[in-house]
């Protein structure tokens, strides 16, 4: 390699606090403010920290070593615990933590994993993995330039979950805790400008359901939301796949969809929410809202989905606002039939679900808000699939040398203080 990039093992680059780390049981974890890492992210959050700063994890074990669905090493940050299923570790004094942490996505790790039936990366082998590693000035500039890409993805990922949760708020207060119908019933503002609250009813009726705004109807899912409507595709024809391992478990937008020839599955087009229906993707909260194909295009994916849309006037935003509400998924995990590890949704069960449908009139209005929304978060996150596309692309060339940065140190003198501290 020309110029002064040297391939080291791994373990030379790093210190190491596996000796840290503590798994705690289920039934002993207190809820908190801290994230609780394991091998492939969070699993949960807890009331104590062990590490404070920024490291980076390394899955020690899971089929995800192989797979690599989701990186097999990521950045911690902050006050955060780790279980005894990742390495924890970070640049010593001649490396960049965010660098290591790029050169191992573009690295095949498979040769050094043991185990036939659970994959497992022992620290010893970890330390063995050969990282091509140039001057400490360059790695910084590499991860900097890297992840510039990856801080405005995340800055989009927040920015569309707030947007979603929006819409869901808007969504719980009119269409489930009936707050404006509430208000005018006691006498209180609704604090919605007039022509829309003056589109709420100001009492209740009986129903199955129990109270709910007058004139408003109870009914069964089915009747006003299609459940796995028809589209067609060709056997063989090349289309937008969505796989489950890509379906999102929070915001409604999947991180990528690639082409791919159709064979059988759940075809789907724009305005249709998609369900996970296995366990555990339907726990997880796998759900999506299709808003990324060209206009008619149809697309497909797992047979593990239903597809749900709603019928006019019920705007399309409505079911996927649904679809992430307590109780419709709180119906969904009690329908589920079969064997405790395959257990799944019956998209006939739905027929048993009731919900409560507004006057078209105030089903529009929603639309027209939660429309607005969605439209914002789908510009955005068409931006995240373009810059993920282009870190990826950029990604192995930079690493590898095959793209070199003209005077690194130039861009070590540009960054924040902060930053700059981080690598000294």
């Amino acid at each position: 390699m020309e110029g002064e990039w040297h391939e080291r093992p791994l373990g030379e680059l790093i210190e190491n606090f596996d000796s840290i780390r503590a798994p705690v049981k289920e039934a002993d974890r207190r809820a908190g403010p801290y994230p609780y890492f394991g091998a492939s992210g969070i699993v949960d959050q807890v009331d104590g920290y062990l590490f404070d700063g920024e490291y980076l994890l390394i899955a020690e074990d899971g089929e995800n070593l192989r797979t690599r669905q989701t990186p097999a090493a990521f950045l911690a940050r902050g006050k955060f615990w780790v279980n005894n299923h990742a390495h924890i570790v970070r640049a010593n004094r001649e490396a960049d933590t965010r660098f290591l942490m790029y050169s191992l996505a573009a690295t095949d790790i498979s040769g050094y994993l043991t185990g036939s039936t659970m994959p497992k990366l022992t620290q010893g082998n970890m330390n063995r993995i050969p990282i091509l590693a140039p001057p400490r000035d360059e790695q910084v500039a590499i991860a900097h330039i890297l992840g510039t890409l990856d801080n405005k993805i995340e800055l989009n990922r927040r920015m569309n979950e707030t947007l979603e949760a929006m819409a869901r708020a808007l969504f719980k207060s009119w269409f489930v805790d009936f707050d404006p119908v509430r208000a005018k019933a006691e006498g209180r503002d609704t604090g919605l400008p007039k022509q829309i609250a003056d589109l709420f009813p100001d009492s209740f009726e009986d129903s199955e359901l129990g109270e709910i705004p007058t004139g408003w109807t109870a009914v069964r899912l089915p009747h006003v939301i299609d459940v796995n409507p028809g589209r067609t595709i060709k056997k063989g024809d090349v289309a937008p796949y969505l796989d489950m391992a890509n379906m999102p478990t929070r915001g409604h937008s999947p991180d990528d969809v690639f082409d791919r020839a159709f064979g059988s599955g759940m075809r789907f087009k724009n305005g249709d929410t998609l369900v996970a229906r296995i366990t555990p993707c339907l726990e997880n909260g796998k759900t999506a809202y299709v808003d990324f194909l060209l206009d008619e295009q149809i697309g497909w994916g797992s047979t593990e989905y239903i597809v749900l849309r709603p019928k006019p006037p019920l705007p399309l935003e409505f079911a996927y606002c649904l679809a992430r509400s307590s109780r419709f998924r709180e119906f969904a995990i009690q329908s589920m039939t079969g064997s405790s590890g395959r257990q799944r949704v019956p998209a006939e069960s739905l027929y048993h679900y009731l919900l409560v449908t507004p006057s078209p009139e105030i089903a529009e209005h929603f639309g027209h808000v939660a429309g607005a929304l969605f439209s914002r978060a789908s510009n955005s996150a068409g931006e995240s699939r373009a810059l993920a596309a282009v870190r990826d692309s950029l990604l192995p060339k930079l690493v590898s040398g095959e793209i070199r940065i003209k005077n690194p140190e130039e861009i070590v003198r540009t960054l924040r203080p902060q930053e700059v501290a981080a690598i000294k």
